[in-house]
């Protein structure tokens, strides 16, 4: 709802604990329901940020035609967007040699990037627009053509793995930890293989701001909007006990943020001093993943990260 006298803004992020983690000192606590339980725990100014939590991959594929104020997209789709958005310095998700896992059942014939290559199984992935998709179809090479990618709720992989439609998923979020529990294998380690080859961090997320912010609420208002995204994030870091209550309030559609263990790992691994501010480090990533992206015929046009 409209806030009397302030500037409201969209906040699009997924729903996963290191996105819900990073924004609600902007958002304050906010019930399942949709009840305001505690308010924001930073001063954010002229400005009120409205949550809209959305699947990643379905964001991919709204950016455009629905433009938010800010939101989260995979890496791999911004060069699409770029004319639209331009990348915050806080907000993305590095893989820093470890990444989306390849998995395949316990018995599976599969045990490597050179197994998938020969052999072709079918492959479950949580988006054709995410980073994940992105690196896998360097990994295939020239055998990605003849393999069939299968795009499908990240939820859905594991199960559609265990049940056998597929020959192999790509897992994110927090299965990148259980997947073991589950009783499949890991074939390939995406951040690591890209590690491996590049000695950079694999971006795999990003957070993104609409350009035009400035024409429409006054010079300055992108970088003003920037700095609270930052301190958000700061402050979530730096207030670890709120951030897994504000986790458990939502904990019921996530059982395992119920797990303290492997949350705190979850949130070490994907809301880290790169999340703080990617810096230098972080754009080189970027400019090499566009790069190789583009060396691999995945991006018709070369691209730099606009990172602000």
């Amino acid at each position: 709802m409209p806030h009397a006298g302030l500037v409201d803004l969209t906040l699009a992020h997924s729903p996963d604990a290191d996105d819900m983690a990073m924004w609600w000192p902007l958002t304050g606590f906010i019930a399942p329901d949709g009840e305001l339980l505690r308010p924001p725990a930073i001063d954010t100014g002229r400005f009120a940020f409205t949550p809209q939590p959305e699947d990643v991959e379905a964001l991919n594929k709204t950016a455009r035609d629905n433009p938010l104020d800010i939101t989260a997209i995979s890496a791999a789709a911004w060069p699409a967007l770029s004319d639209l958005y331009l990348i915050t310095d806080c907000g993305a998700s590095f893989g820093e040699g470890y990444g989306p896992k390849i998995v395949a059942k316990a018995d599976a014939p599969l045990h490597c990037d050179g197994c998938l290559r020969a052999q072709k199984p079918d492959i479950a992935i949580p988006g054709l627009n995410t980073t994940a998709a992105m690196v896998l179809k360097m990994v295939l090479a020239d055998a990605a053509d003849d393999i069939t990618l299968v795009e499908m709720p990240f939820q859905r992989v594991a199960p559609s793995v265990l049940e056998g439609s597929v020959g192999a998923g790509v897992l994110i979020h927090e299965a990148q930890l259980t997947f073991a529990d589950m009783g499949l294998k890991q074939v390939l380690d995406l951040g690591a293989w890209w590690h491996e080859q590049t000695h950079k961090p694999l971006p795999l997320g990003l957070n993104v701001i609409r350009r035009g912010l400035d024409n429409e609420h006054g010079a300055g208002t992108t970088a003003e909007v920037s700095r609270l995204l930052s301190a958000s994030v700061a402050h979530a870091r730096a207030n670890a006990e709120d951030t897994r209550e504000y986790l458990l309030l939502h904990s019921d559609s996530r059982p395992e943020w119920k797990d303290a263990t492997l949350l705190d790992r979850y949130l070490s691994m994907y809301v880290s001093e790169l999340t703080a501010s990617m810096g230098d480090v972080g754009r080189e990533a970027l400019g090499v993943l566009y790069a190789r992206a583009h060396d691999a015929g995945l991006l018709q046009t070369p691209v730099g990260p606009e990172v602000v």
